[in-house]
């Protein structure tokens, strides 16, 4: 579904009044659903505008696709976006994966594994321009980026933006987040894959020589919440969805039963998790979640 910039902050500022600790968005330029109204938002510009906006909540991309940006200007762009939110900015960064907004606006969709290869050269340029010393100059040289006397600014507000990778992969995944990430996500899968694949990121860590206490775990699921069974089922009919296969795939019902499937997430590994409302016209949504559901899960 689209959603305006006017929505977007509303959800933000409901948020942030509710207790959540963060806004994030997903990186996309066409809606899965419906007719997509009122038409995509750039993640970037958009987080920059919340960061003007916003005062505490953090800020970032579950996940930004490597192939919308070259590296070397999306590590501007959110050096500066971390700037205008005094330091709130978090990466996520991923491979991309839906060939058709990539047709629908003229950008380049590689084959997977040059998609992997880019990932993992996009997060040591990104990484290695915020961490080169102020007055020295960054070069890379790799297969698909080329950097050449570069001054590496702006640095991002942070001493260390934290750096997000997620995904299901079960080795070149798991292996990027324990060579570039402080967090670890894995979105949208059921609680046994999720709990699967955060060991998968413990055991790349050790191959590593990498603490994996040191690696965030978090995980994304889709929420539908209604105060009685019939509100969550007209949530559920807004997003166009079977409440029935939310209560199977994601978060779905009333408080104590979105609680009970978050606690299902903890004890899978994920201390921090994102819940991903589809309908982003429905502040009352986020309100329902900041009343009932965030304080039994502090």
């Amino acid at each position: 579904m689209g959603a305006s910039y006017d929505q977007q902050l509303a959800m933000a500022h409901a948020a942030e009044a509710g207790g959540f600790d963060a806004y994030f968005r997903s990186d996309h330029y066409v809606a899965f659903t419906g007719d997509g109204l009122p038409g995509p938002t750039d993640s970037w510009v958009t987080l920059a505008g919340l960061a003007r906006e916003t005062t505490r909540i953090r800020l970032g991309t579950l996940v930004s696709s490597m192939t919308f940006r070259f590296p070397g200007p999306l590590a501007i762009s959110v050096a500066e976006v971390d700037q205008m939110s005094g330091g709130r900015v978090e990466l996520g960064l991923g491979t991309g994966w839906f060939d058709g907004e990539h047709q629908a606006y003229g950008i380049p969709f590689p084959p997977l594994g040059e998609r992997f290869e880019r990932l993992e050269e996009q997060l040591e340029i990104v990484t290695g321009l915020w961490r080169s010393p102020v007055g020295e100059r960054f070069a890379y040289h790799g297969r698909h980026y080329d950097l050449v006397d570069s001054p590496a600014l702006p640095k991002p507000a942070q001493a260390r933006l934290p750096i997000i990778v997620g995904g299901a992969g079960p080795t070149r995944t798991p292996r990027l987040a324990a060579r570039f990430a402080d967090e670890f996500n894995v979105p949208f899968h059921g609680v046994d894959d999720t709990a699967a694949q955060h060991r998968r990121a413990s055991e790349a860590c050790e191959r590593l020589g990498r603490d994996p206490v040191t690696l965030i775990r978090s995980a994304a699921v889709t929420v539908c919440c209604g105060s009685d069974q019939a509100e969550a089922a007209r949530r559920a009919s807004a997003i166009g969805q079977d409440l029935a296969d939310l209560r199977r795939h994601g978060a779905a019902g009333t408080p104590a039963e979105v609680v009970e499937r978050c606690a299902e997430y903890g004890a899978a590994g994920a201390t921090t998790l994102y819940l991903q409302v589809l309908d982003l016209g429905d502040v009352d949504h986020v309100d329902l979640l900041a009343a009932e559901v965030l304080p039994a899960l502090r």
